[in-house]
């Protein structure tokens, strides 16, 4: 693995307990907010390691499909909830109409999120590893 895309494993993997962190703490959106940071830094890491600059995006499912076209095996990705992770990137982090995020994202939220991260994250390990 380069050194480059260690870093962003190191802060993928960091971002995931500050996630968990978070979580335990009640602060669910912000707790979804980062578990889907964390999950999107594994997936950059794998991007960075086949020699490519991330794009700026926030979608795990673009992000998969920009590792399967360069030929990495991404089946560990397909089973999990991306879309969802994906979507709380943003609403998780601002107002919708007359409602706070914080008012929207509950214990199950935060826990759904937390998992489809870390294994994200454990995918990518693996990978990165191979």
């Amino acid at each position: 693995m380069t050194p480059r895309a260690s870093a962003w494993m190191l802060q993928s993997s960091s971002d995931l307990e500050a996630a968990k962190t978070l979580a335990q703490a009640g602060f669910h959106a912000h707790a979804c907010y980062i578990a889907s940071q964390a999950a999107e830094k594994a997936l950059k890491a794998l991007v960075v390691a086949a020699g490519l600059t991330p794009p700026y995006s926030h979608s795990l499912e673009r992000l998969v499909d920009l590792l399967k076209a360069q030929g990495l095996a991404t089946e560990a990705f397909e089973p999990l909830h991306l879309k969802a992770l994906t979507r709380m990137n943003s609403q998780s982090r601002y107002p919708s109409a007359d409602e706070a995020p914080a008012d929207l994202f509950d214990a199950n939220d935060s826990q759904q999120a937390l998992t489809t991260a870390a294994r994200v994250v454990e995918a990518a390990s693996a990978l990165l590893a191979g």
